[in-house]
């Protein structure tokens, strides 16, 4: 079969070029009809605007699956996995035309690397002809990448759970957050899970905003144990839903509003309103086809909140100032607690500070 020629995007007065427009990123479902390239490329330019809302200005790592996605398919985590078909792009891509622009950040390491910078619609369209499906944007903005402008709580359901589940722990947590004077913009994950963003005045460091997660987190789980844990061993957590704090590290992100994810039917977090929310059984209802029509009405919430005071979250951390573990690529924190699954832990051989004891 004779290769497709090159199409053309129109996004934002921008004409971007799509190489092998027919190629099928996802393939067919029940709900959907197969996705090719060229699809991805005019859905990114049909929601652009709305999108920006959520992305703007802020440095965004890129989940690339060049070939499509199909069932089984890995992404790459780290080095072991260079035989994965997706992969995250931390760093703008050699020959990037040179109107994509980009934010310098810092890693933990504190390495620094140019991120690709979402500063207009027709960038998503570029990067979906680079094959990338989920755009990662920090909670900060590219004139200030040491302070968020975002606390992002992620409601993630562990096994024997819902999404169901993930909906009523996120009515409490909008409840809480209305006692503590803060505004939660709800969207859906694209899979099983509920994400809300707080916008924030820029005045924390992450490791502030991380403490302000823990306490949000700690403080729902103490009003319903039952559901909800922030258990970072999974061993501990049973079917509960999980608050995952860490999300509010550095270079820790978690998908932007209007992103695909690489599941069947092409499905899209997608930003609703309480109310949406709380009638909302199955979130496959948002995905590529439902969500450009979505877009297409007006029929959307907006990115609109007032930042708010991150100091009564911090008043509940003072309260309850003890550690949780970090990730396993952070330097180990004062405070911390081993960084040992409990059910492998041997108490002499780690000291008071979480330490290990070597000798």
């Amino acid at each position: 079969m004779p290769k497709a020629p090159a199409a053309e995007v129109i996004a934002g007065g921008r004409a971007v070029r799509i190489s092998s427009p027919d190629r099928v990123i996802y393939e067919a479902t029940e709900r959907t009809p197969a996705i090719t390239k060229l699809d991805v490329a005019e859905y990114f330019a049909a929601v652009g605007d709305a999108m920006q809302e959520w992305v703007h200005n802020r440095p965004t790592a890129l989940e690339r699956w060049p070939d499509g996605w199909r069932e089984g398919m890995k992404l790459a985590t780290g080095p072991q996995d260079k035989d994965a078909e997706g992969f995250y792009q931390k760093r703008i891509p050699r020959g990037a035309p040179d109107w994509v622009e980009t934010a310098r950040i810092a890693f933990p390491s504190r390495r620094t690397a140019d991120e690709v910078c979402l500063t207009e619609a027709a960038t998503a369209v570029w990067a979906a002809q680079m094959g990338t499906l989920t755009f990662h944007p920090w909670p900060c903005r590219r004139d200030d990448t040491d302070h968020p402008d975002e606390l992002r709580i992620d409601l993630d359901p562990q096994p024997g759970t819902t999404f169901t589940d993930a909906v009523r722990v996120a009515g409490a947590a909008r409840d809480l957050l209305v006692e503590l004077g803060l505004t939660g913009l709800p969207k859906t994950s694209g899979n099983r899970g509920v994400h809300v963003f707080v916008p924030i005045r820029p005045e924390w460091t992450f490791e502030e905003v991380r403490h302000a997660a823990l306490a949000f987190g700690r403080e729902l789980a103490k009003r319903d144990p039952a559901r909800v844990t922030t258990a970072w061993w999974k061993e501990e957590r049973g079917q509960r839903i999980f608050v995952d704090f860490n999300q509010n590290n550095r270079d820790r992100t978690i998908a932007s509003a209007y992103s695909l994810r690489p599941l069947p039917g092409a499905p899209v977090s997608t930003p609703v309103t309480w109310e949406e929310l709380s009638g909302i059984t199955d979130p496959r209802v948002f995905n590529l086809v439902t969500v450009r029509e979505r877009i297409a009405a007006g029929d959307f919430p907006t990115y609109a909140a007032e930042q708010g005071d991150l100091t009564p979250l911090l008043d509940l951390w003072e309260a309850d100032p003890s550690e949780a573990n970090w990730p396993p690529d952070y330097p180990k924190m004062p405070g911390e607690p081993p960084r040992v699954q409990p059910s492998k832990k041997v108490a002499e051989h780690w000291d008071s500070a979480g330490n290990r004891i070597t000798e």
